[in-house]
């Protein structure tokens, strides 16, 4: 039997620590707020590009944000 991977993620967390609202981030990366919102409650995946640039306007690693 395979395991399914699922893309899970620490968004929330590290918004709320950088004091960053979903909509700002979402303008930040250029996405709507319920892009960022499907992301952090995993019913959207998002593009290694989209990844990369979340990471990217947080300031950190794309591991520190996503992970299996």
């Amino acid at each position: 039997m395979k395991e399914e991977l699922v893309l899970k993620n620490n968004l929330p967390r590290i918004r709320h620590e950088k004091r960053i609202s979903q909509e700002k981030l979402a303008s930040m990366v250029g996405v709507s707020r319920n892009t960022i919102s499907s992301i952090e409650t995993l019913q959207f995946v998002p593009t290694a590009k989209l990844a990369l640039l979340i990471a990217i306007a947080l300031d950190l690693k794309f591991e520190d944000i996503f992970y299996f």
